[in-house]
């Protein structure tokens, strides 16, 4: 184990911390890492090192930069283990203001229907206006949007106190997250009394845990809930019984809302046995216990929003049962004994799930340095495998932490203890979403993992996304949806600025997930009961959103009118949204056969829109790879999006190049991609710092081989927008965004191992071992990780080159060629269900 030594106790002189605010947020935690020099890693830290630790505790304002989080899906709980007044800052997944909660007459953000016939005017002459003008330009598509109305923002639920009675002279003082159990811990001494403090949230048991236990039997303190900062109207606080804290309210309300209702519980057990007390006194419950060794606090919250009323038989009013009655069956009984222990068992159990897959990138645990302390250090010119590698399965972490609930993963994951969020924590669908789920399949997590996102998009997509096709465009088959959606079926495009507004493309680029999670799973039942309803509803709305090229008048069908994401130009055959049709297209006609259907005008169409597609690969007048139809790029554009790329990663028009598609060869693209990669720069444009757009230009340098530039990108990415608690953030710490921790394990998995998708089945499914391995990473194991195909790969390498490899079929799989690639060595072979492949070059 490793020896622990004391913290000096005046790092918690006040003093010193009022000077520290005066700090920028890399050099406060510099100091910190001067003060507490003396410390070790805490004696129960994972002997692996797979973990964060410090050696002080957070602070609530600073919550984005050094709160630690835990969550099961369903809660979010960001917690900075103050040792005197331990806020705990809480979310409930569906908590979010806005929506019909707030006002009935919301519509997802639709024009009314009164208009169809003038907005299919408007949009004929915006498909005009574009195909006559010389530049292919138009300046504004108005007509086609409408107001966001009460749109709402994830919200947090308030605090709950962890409060110390008496004067509190804490030293000793560590707090970690180890993420080999996914569980949180603080430790610290109070004269001759060791503390140690347990969180975790439980998925199966749908709650957070609170444990305190005290070395001697004079522990006392106290719980309550108090409101955020301006949290309007205050929830109300009562005794549900003498071990049992309740806090409920609703979300703010006009036009005749009735706000949407929230409950939280607070269930104490003491040991002592039966020494808590609830009391009311001015308007503030407390729970009081005194005398005790330990304290468990059981928390369980929800809402009444409910997605199964998200449609027209509920006239989209998403309001389901008041959840007191169901809060009170999840919590046990505060007479059960071993409460905590057999909740942190089922918790454990549950966790184990996401240990199935492992790296190794031939890492040294560092037990000298706090986490804080090695991201101050950080230098992208000289990295640190350890950091990089606790970056990778912290990502994981957080997916499994957010994702398992009713709804998927936000911009902050299920953590935002705040009035509002930025960008309201939304579902932005034209990055921002899908990367939050590139590594759940390549690192074989769990199947609740994802499942939850496809019946959001089942849910709260399609229904309302139906009515947004008919009446923005005409449309009567399938459905679509735009940029930004809210959990209220927001499917609307919002009005303003096109850039940020005109993008249908947004549930197309989802269907990728959606073909992904058969092609990887090879479940055929999902596929025929939740997938191909997917993919087909929004292949039919593509299909009859494509019109015939006239500007270029060369045959093609494209998108008009069109924004390359978040770019101005309105225009026509936008690069992104030609290479997403044409993906859509692809897995759609793969899925048909595999899923049952037998419908023949439909397949006829797929199979002709294929043929006459624009596929969104031309290259310009400087060797780019074009982001238009029209040759307007700009060089050193250095914007944020790598659109037109999607092609190259995360899609595969690119590395699966199929002989005919263009006029150009696989490696004119592959060089007009590397251009303008190169244009695009580092992701710190003049339009935002954001981890996110770092992480996505390393796995796009990963997937042209370029294992320098990967890890250069990665690199600048921890080193510019990942904080001291390990969480990414946008413009220097300003905003938490999650986008960059869950896409940051896939743009790894995409330097060891690469597998991108075909068009058919036909077409060999090439797999290549190490393809951009940075010298920094030279030996190292991965196991269990998963492939297109049905594959699940373990794989270890020495020296920078594979020793071996095996591959392994699932049950049932499509038969398909396959092609394993490691630096010279190439092995073929056609896969079949069950089968054993070693490779070793």
């Amino acid at each position: 184990m490793i020896s622990t030594y004391a913290c000096w106790p005046w790092i918690w002189d006040v003093r010193l911390w009022d000077a520290f605010w005066m700090f920028p947020v890399r050099k406060l935690y510099a100091l910190f890492g001067l003060l507490t020099f003396c410390v070790a890693s805490p004696p129960a830290f994972p002997s692996s090192g797979n973990g964060l630790w410090y050696a002080h505790p957070g602070t609530t304002a600073d919550w984005i930069v050094d709160g630690l989080v835990i969550g099961n899906g369903y809660l979010g709980a960001t917690v900075i283990s103050d040792p005197a007044n331990d806020l705990i800052g809480l979310n409930l997944e569906s908590l979010w203001t806005g929506g019909p909660f707030q006002d009935p007459t919301y519509n997802g953000g639709n024009p009314d229907p009164s208009l169809k016939a003038s907005i299919a005017t408007s949009l004929t002459n915006y498909r005009r206006g574009i195909f006559g003008a010389s530049n292919g330009m138009i300046p504004q598509i108005g007509s086609l949007m409408a107001a966001a109305g009460a749109y709402g923002s994830f919200t947090g639920a308030g605090y709950l106190g962890l409060q110390r009675t008496g004067n509190v002279a804490a030293a000793n003082y560590y707090r970690w997250l180890d993420l080999d159990q996914g569980v949180l811990f603080a430790t610290w001494s109070e004269g001759s009394s060791t503390i140690n403090r347990t969180y975790f949230c439980s998925n199966p048991d749908q709650s957070c845990i609170f444990h305190t236990q005290s070395s001697t039997s004079d522990y006392a303190g106290t719980i309550t809930f108090s409101p955020l900062q301006g949290q309007t109207p205050v929830p109300t606080q009562s005794c549900l019984d003498s071990a049992t804290l309740q806090w409920r309210g609703t979300t703010a309300v006009s036009r005749g809302g009735t706000g949407m209702i929230y409950e939280v519980l607070a269930r104490m057990q003491t040991v002592p046995a039966g020494l808590a007390s609830c009391s009311t006194s001015g308007g503030k419950t407390t729970i009081s216990f005194s005398g005790v060794s330990e304290v468990t606090v059981v928390l369980v919250g929800n809402t009444d929003y409910s997605m199964d009323a998200g449609n027209v038989a509920n006239d989209f009013s998403f309001k389901g049962a008041d959840p007191h009655d169901a809060l009170v069956s999840v919590l046990p009984p505060a007479t059960q004994s071993n409460i905590f222990a057999t909740l942190l068992s089922s918790h454990q159990a549950d966790y184990a799930l996401l240990n199935n897959f492992t790296l190794n990138i031939g890492q040294t645990p560092d037990f000298s340095n706090p986490t804080d302390v090695l991201i101050s250090n950080y230098s992208d010119k000289t990295g640190n495998p350890y950091l990089e590698w606790v970056l990778f399965n912290f990502g994981r972490y957080l997916l499994f932490s957010s994702a398992r609930g009713t709804l998927p993963a936000n911009l902050q994951g299920k953590w935002g203890p705040t009035i509002t969020c930025p960008w309201g924590a939304d579902y932005h669908a034209n990055i921002n979403l899908q990367m939050n789920y590139w590594a759940a399949l390549s690192t074989n997590m769990p199947v609740d993992v994802t499942q939850s996102l496809f019946n959001y998009m089942e849910q709260t997509w399609a229904p309302r996304g139906a009515i947004s096709a008919s009446t923005i465009y005409n449309i009567s088959r399938g459905w679509v949806t735009h940029d930004e959606m809210n959990i209220f079926g927001h499917t609307g495009m919002k009005d303003g600025a096109a850039q940020w507004a005109n993008y249908p493309q947004s549930a197309a680029w989802m269907m990728v997930h959606v073909w992904d999670q058969f092609d990887y799973m090879n479940n055929l039942t999902w596929l025929r009961a939740q997938g191909y309803p997917l993919l087909k509803g929004v292949a039919q709305f593509h299909l009859d959103l494509l019109v015939p090229d006239r500007k270029f008048n060369d045959g093609t069908l494209v998108t008009a009118p069109c924004n390359s994401p978040e770019q101005s130009p309105i225009t026509l055959g936008c690069s992104h949204a030609q290479q997403v049709s044409f993906q859509l297209f692809s897995a759609t006609l793969k899925a048909y056969s595999t899923a049952g259907d037998h419908d023949p005008l439909f397949l006829a169409e797929l199979t002709s829109a294929l043929m006459t597609l624009d596929p969104g690969l031309h290259i310009g007048s400087w060797g780019q790879l074009q982001e238009w139809k029209v040759d307007m790029d700009k060089q050193g554009d250095t914007h944020r999006h790598l659109s037109h790329l999607f092609g190259l990663y995360p899609g595969y028009s690119i590395p699966s190049y199929v002989e005919g598609t263009t006029k150009y060869t696989e490696e004119q693209l592959v060089g007009a991609a590397t251009v303008t990669l190169i244009s695009r720069g580092d992701g710190t444009g003049p339009d935002g710092d954001a981890g996110w757009e770092k992480v996505w230009r390393a796995a796009a340098w990963a997937q042209l081989g370029y294992g320098d530039k990967f890890y250069n990108e990665l690199t600048y990415s921890i080193f510019e927008n990942f904080g001291p608690n390990l969480l990414s953030n946008y413009n220097k710490g300003a905003i938490f965004q999650i986008d960059a921790n869950l896409g940051y394990p896939a743009a790894v998995m995409n330097a060891l191992i690469q597998a991108p998708d075909v068009p058919t089945y036909s077409q060999t499914l090439v797999i290549t071992l190490l393809p951009a391995l940075p010298p920094a990473w030279p030996t190292g194991s991965i196991k269990n990780a998963r492939i297109r195909g049905g594959i699940s790969v373990t794989m270890e390498w020495t020296g920078g080159a594979v020793t071996s490899a095996t591959f392994s079929m699932d049950d049932n799989v499509i038969s398909r060629p396959v092609q394993i690639k490691s630096g010279a060595a190439v092995m073929d072979f056609t896969s079949a269900s069950g089968q054993l492949v070693t490779f070793s070059p």
